[in-house]
């Protein structure tokens, strides 16, 4: 792909530091998503309030095979409006607090785009901060990070999710997303964040096609020499062209992870923890007997 020379090619990271443990992602990770939401375009209403049934919801993806599990009490979905940091830290940290208790070795990774959440989030147990803003949306995001000592989940998102599908026009989206990435990454390591994760933000202000665009070219963007977490599970991008449902997506979404996998995905986001790790296990297969 010609307008990748345009990018200093790096050497690739192989492992997150977890507040001083090393995390290999030689072999893909799995995320499995606990939604503390009410409008969430999947599970949402099935865990707000209710630390009890998040803690249920927790242990069936760990037995399943999760490698982190993702607590966010804010829907991303397009169209959707944000929460306030006081409402996430009302939902989030009772539940952080559980699950680190009944599961002390299990990485948390903090959904949130609040510097606040993020702050008491990790100081409760988290160990990652998944920002879908990029540091757009809370000024005072970036500057917390050095601080926090965790890695950093950095999204391409081009504004709030209520205006995101309002715009969706790229002059070259690789190239685009690029740039972008480029400015972010190097803004956090001049603050002295180096652990960072990219995240190209499927369904985040982009149109079907540019969605299965970038799934094609995951691989180039490890230009940056960062891992890469894939977040597709059961979106519009699936069930939108299957004219079906995300209820009804789960099938569509493991053919797709399987690619994401191929594709050299390091880290997926997943709903379906079970499921994802048998596209792993399979996935490699492919890679010992190439």
């Amino acid at each position: 792909m010609k307008s990748i020379d345009k990018i200093t090619k790096l050497s690739y990271n192989t492992t997150i530091n977890l507040q001083g443990k090393l995390i290999s992602l030689q072999k893909p990770l799995i995320m499995g998503i606990l939604n503390l939401t009410k409008d969430s375009f999947y599970d949402g209403g099935k865990y707000i309030n209710n630390v009890e049934k998040s803690l249920i919801h927790a242990k069936e993806m760990i037995e399943h095979g999760a490698d982190i599990i993702d607590i966010g009490a804010c829907s991303t979905r397009p169209n959707a409006i944000l929460v306030s940091q006081e409402e996430e830290l009302k939902e989030i940290i009772p539940t952080v607090r559980a699950v680190r208790k009944e599961f002390p070795n299990i990485i948390i990774s903090i959904d949130t785009v609040w510097a606040k959440v993020a702050e008491q989030s990790i100081k409760e147990g988290g160990n990652i901060i998944n920002d879908i803003s990029g540091g757009q949306f809370d000024p005072n995001l970036f500057k917390v990070l050095p601080s926090l000592n965790a890695p950093y989940i950095l999204t391409h998102t081009p504004t709030t999710p209520d205006k995101m599908q309002d715009n969706t026009n790229y002059e070259n989206i690789f190239l685009d997303i690029s740039n972008y990435f480029s400015k972010k990454i190097e803004n956090l390591q001049k603050l002295g964040v180096n652990d960072i994760i990219l995240d190209l933000g499927f369904g985040f202000g982009k149109t079907i096609d540019q969605n299965y665009f970038l799934l094609n070219h995951i691989e180039d963007f490890k230009t940056f020499g960062l891992p890469i977490l894939t977040g597709i599970s059961r979106k519009s991008m699936i069930y939108k062209p299957l004219k079906t449902s995300p209820q009804d997506a789960l099938n569509g979404t493991s053919f797709l992870h399987g690619f994401a996998l191929i594709n050299k995905s390091n880290i997926l986001r997943v709903h379906d923890v079970k499921e994802a790790i048998e596209c792993v296990e399979l996935y490699k297969l492919i890679e010992k007997n190439r």
